[in-house]
């Protein structure tokens, strides 16, 4: 028998995503992620190996069958992402004004000259275009090219260069695909492991996100695509990026090298709006508690960037290296916890309502139905507001409105229970028995009573379609009382 949620897991409505890595990966460490408020596990595809993540995806699933959790899966692929090559001796000085040469090719940089792996680097970049090394630490400017093989750089800003740095092209137009051969291994790694989300890295455009579509429909599984917003071509294309999607990653590292770093947070407030009235879930990453990395506390400002995320109305804050390489991670998650259930028993942020307009919409009548049970439910002070679905749509466009009210979501589909344990304020719970619309409706008050999530006297919500065995557009609205 199963121990009721309650008793084990925090409750709060924003949900965590935690990078699992060395740090991490055992069942001791993410049985103790789970119990300190960890709602999705995140697998960073550019590190470690398929044996070792293979590993931590069993040790979870083992864990949710043993804590009666529904822990949500993310496999983050690596994209076209661009690096310098290895250093002799493990560091190179760039002065100011001085020339880097950057060569394409897979040897060891020395005096001077780097190399990367980006074949069409010397063809795709232009004089006068930025260089940014290491997160943008370093600045370096193109002086020439000889469109094959050699690139010639002015250094800007200097410094130490490492190793693998990352190399971002911000006004360049890169003519990599947004799937590169190691990301079909690693996609076909993932599906085959039943992953709920897939993050795309590196989106461009829409046709990015329907080529990786096609790839998981005509592998016939239900893993879901997460758009990471970090180029600025992405920014330029967000409305029909958020359109072809199913969920927004605000990646802020590369996005903050990409774009100028003041854009940023207003970039993350309009995200979240965006992706709150088309009913898709968002996630606001990077650094968002890097000190913790090494140390047992965050800083304040950190404090304050978890919050501005939570106010903002995201779905999900997410934590990198803090959790999969960091010394405290467990700390990380907690102390992201306890940021996230004080700014929910403070935000006073105003229901987002949002009405349906257009009749002949083909959604026109469930959207009606969720608007008006968000209504109802704020009105009467309602404790829980219950959907039926089996794809969790309703739940989804529930969810967006961001409703004071415990959103529970009934399905028979149990692909779906842990997609959505990275949607805001939705608990899945697994129920088949579908005998008749009144039976289940007070079979499911009696199952949250029992499991202490609503009390005597409260008032719930309930979504369904009628009859309820056809399973069909949710159509019925009905207030009871426990």
């Amino acid at each position: 028998m199963s121990i009721s949620k309650p008793s084990l897991f925090p409750t709060k409505q924003t949900k965590i995503i935690a990078t699992i890595g060395p740090a991490t990966s055992s069942s001791e460490m993410l049985e103790q992620l789970l119990l300190a408020g960890m709602n999705v596990v995140r697998i960073n595809a550019s590190h470690g190996d398929h044996d070792s993540h293979r590993e931590a995806i069993k040790n979870i699933r083992k864990l949710d069958e043993e804590l009666g959790s529904n822990t949500s899966i993310l496999v983050d692929l690596q994209g076209p992402k661009l690096r310098v090559g290895e250093i002799t001796g493990g560091e190179m000085i760039l002065e100011p004004d001085s020339e880097l040469k950057i060569r394409v090719g897979k040897e060891e940089g020395v005096h001077g000259v780097v190399y990367t792996n980006y074949q069409s680097f010397a063809e795709d970049v232009n004089p006068g275009e930025p260089v940014l090394l290491d997160d943008g630490k370093l600045q370096l400017e193109v002086v020439s090219t000889d469109s094959k093989t050699e690139v010639v750089c002015k250094v800007i800003y200097g410094g130490v260069l490492k190793p693998r740095k990352g190399l971002n092209l911000p006004k360049t137009k890169i003519s990599l695909p947004c799937i590169t051969e190691k990301d079909e291994a690693d996609l076909a790694f993932a599906l085959d492991h039943e992953a709920d989300w897939i993050g795309l890295s590196f989106v461009r455009n829409p046709q990015d996100i329907e080529f990786l579509r096609n790839i998981i429909k005509s592998k016939k599984k239900h893993a879901k695509i997460v758009a990471k917003i970090e180029k600025p071509e992405a920014v330029e294309q967000l409305d029909s990026i958020i359109e072809a999607t199913d969920a927004i990653m605000i990646a802020r590292g590369d996005l903050g090298v990409e774009v100028p770093m003041e854009d940023v947070p207003l970039l993350q407030r309009e995200i979240i709006k965006k992706c709150r009235l088309a009913s898709k879930p968002v996630i606001v990453a990077t650094q968002m508690m890097e000190s913790m990395i090494e140390s047992s506390t965050p800083t304040r400002a950190e404090v304050n960037d978890v919050a501005t995320a939570v106010l903002d109305g995201t779905d999900a804050v997410m934590l990198s290296a803090e959790t999969s390489v960091g010394k405290y991670p467990i700390h990380a998650v907690q102390a992201m916890c306890s940021i996230i259930k004080k700014m929910e028993a403070n935000n006073d942020r105003a229901f987002n309502e949002r009405p349906p307009y257009n009749p002949d919409d083909d959604r026109f009548i469930t959207d009606s139905i969720c608007y008006n049970a968000c209504r109802l439910a704020r009105r009467t002070k309602a404790a829980a507001i219950v959907t039926m679905t089996y794809s969790g749509y309703t739940a989804l466009h529930v969810s967006s409105q961001r409703p004071k009210a415990h959103i529970f979501m009934f399905t028979s589909n149990k692909q779906v229970l842990s997609q959505m344990s990275l949607v805001w304020g939705v608990e899945a719970i697994y129920y088949s028995k579908m005998v008749s619309t009144d039976h289940t409706i007070a079979d499911i008050k009696y199952i949250l009573f029992k499991d202490g999530k609503v009390k005597d006297k409260d008032f719930v919500v309930h979504m369904a379609s009628m009859p309820i065995n056809d399973a069909g557009m949710t159509n019925m609205l009905k207030l009871s009382r426990v």
